[in-house]
C-alpha cells in the first residue's frame, strides 16, 4: 500500500500503521524514512506538525478545559512531565481525542516525553 505524507512528512499515525503491518517497531519505521530524507510530522497528540488541528493553538479555541481533565493530567505528571505512551493511555481513558489532551497538557505546562517514534526524548 503506498503510504500518503503530508506536507512531506509521515504522520505518527501512518508511522504505527506501518510498523503493525509489517511486524517491526515504529521506530524503525521512522529510521526507515529519515533514512529516505522524510520527517515525522501530525503528531497524534498534536505537539508538532498536526495541521488539522491548527498547531498548538487548539487549547485557545477550547472554551474552557473541564478541571475534571485538568486534575487527571496535573495526577498523572507529578513532576510536569508525562510520557507520550502515558499520555495516549490517559486520553483514551478520559475519552479524549488525543490532540487534545497533548494541548491541555501544554496548556498546563507539562512537557511530554519519550516519544514512541523516538522524535523527542
Amino acid at each position: 500500500m503506498p503510504v500518503s505524507l503530508i506536507s512531506d512528512r509521515l504522520p505518527c499515525a501512518t508511522a504505527f500503521r506501518l510498523a503493525e503491518e509489517q511486524a517491526t517497531s515504529p521506530r524503525d519505521v521512522v529510521a526507515s524514512f529519515e533514512a529516505k530524507g522524510v520527517r515525522v510530522g501530525c503528531c497524534q497528540l498534536g505537539l508538532f506538525g498536526y495541521e488539522g488541528f491548527g498547531g498548538k493553538q487548539l487549547i485557545d479555541r477550547v472554551a474552557a478545559v473541564p478541571s475534571s481533565v485538568s486534575d487527571a493530567v496535573r495526577a498523572a505528571a507529578p513532576t510536569s512531565t508525562l510520557s507520550c505512551p502515558a499520555a495516549w493511555r490517559l486520553a483514551d481513558e478520559l475519552g479524549l481525542p488525543r490532540p487534545l489532551l497533548g494541548a491541555v497538557a501544554d496548556h498546563l505546562g507539562i512537557r511530554v516525553t519519550d516519544c514512541s517514534l523516538g522524535c523527542f526524548s
